[in-house]
């Protein structure tokens, strides 16, 4: 199990400030990218309105921080529709009163080409990849405008904008759809106070990597496992935390003056020609 990591020194520059985590549960035991960022965000000040469809995975993040004495309130719902999305931000202003961070955390694909992809999976990754962040900020964008501004973060992948050893076409292409929709608001909203960056994460140790690696290669997950952690330039790969940590960073005024950047959080890995990963 991962271990979670102290808050002795976690500086609280989020005070005041209301974020939503979109994918704010884990798949599984441990610490996935989203409860690790709404754990982290809760940690830095902020009230957390976490987003899921599953009701348990969304309580057990709530738990966590309530336990540490934050501000948590769970929300069952499906970004990936107008009428979920909308749902989600009326409800995090009813309960916190204002939106100052959005998070758009969810992301799943395939391992297959192009080919082997169907029709119904390709817009099936889309929509839960890239349509679920353009629906969140659409409904986001007013009430931060309302409060002076804000900062959306989204989480793409280094997939996004290169061949990560194995066939991602849906997975891939979704993430760069990501990319140029975080720079395009970046861009248009910036006169309003608005910042918006997305980080790229590399290999990840995470209850849903374990999940997708259980599946495909069965009795051989430790051995992929250690391959993956050879393939990273640190040796390891990293975890939801290293996620959080640049999430919270991106949230706070701290990086004011960072806009539409598309950070790799990869241990290097994007800094080199990689061969397969698994």
């Amino acid at each position: 199990m991962q271990a979670t990591f102290s808050v002795g020194h976690v500086p609280r520059n989020l005070d005041g400030k209301v974020a939503i985590v979109v994918g704010a549960g884990s798949s599984g035991p441990g610490w996935g990218t989203g409860k690790a960022t709404a754990v982290h965000l809760a940690r830095l000040g902020a009230g957390v309105l976490g987003i899921d469809v599953n009701a348990d995975a969304t309580a057990a993040t709530g738990d966590w921080v309530r336990q540490e004495g934050g501000k948590y309130e769970a929300f069952v719902g499906d970004a990936t529709t107008p009428e979920g999305a909308a749902a989600a931000v009326n409800a995090c202003i009813d309960r916190f009163g204002r939106v100052d961070i959005l998070v758009n955390n969810i992301g799943a694909g395939p391992v297959e080409g192009v080919v082997e992809t169907s029709l119904e999976d390709w817009e099936r990754v889309f929509r839960f990849n890239v349509t679920s962040a353009f629906l969140m900020a659409k409904h986001a964008i007013q009430p931060m405008i309302s409060v002076g501004g804000g900062s959306i973060v989204n989480v793409s992948s280094i997939a996004s904008n290169r061949w990560t050893g194995v066939p991602l076409s849906a997975y891939s292409a979704s993430k760069a759809a990501m990319n140029q929709l975080t720079q395009n608001i970046a861009m248009q909203y910036a006169a309003k106070g608005i910042r918006c960056n997305a980080v790229l994460p590399g290999l990840l140790m995470t209850p849903m990597m374990l999940g997708t690696l259980s599946r495909h290669y069965g009795n051989d997950v430790d051995a992929l496992i250690r391959k993956r952690d050879a393939v990273s330039p640190t040796g390891k790969m990293g975890t939801g935390w290293d996620i959080a940590y640049a999430v919270g960073f991106l949230a706070s005024d701290e990086s004011r003056y960072i806009n539409g950047v598309l950070l790799p959080v990869d241990g290097g890995l994007s800094c080199q020609v990689i061969g397969s990963t698994g």
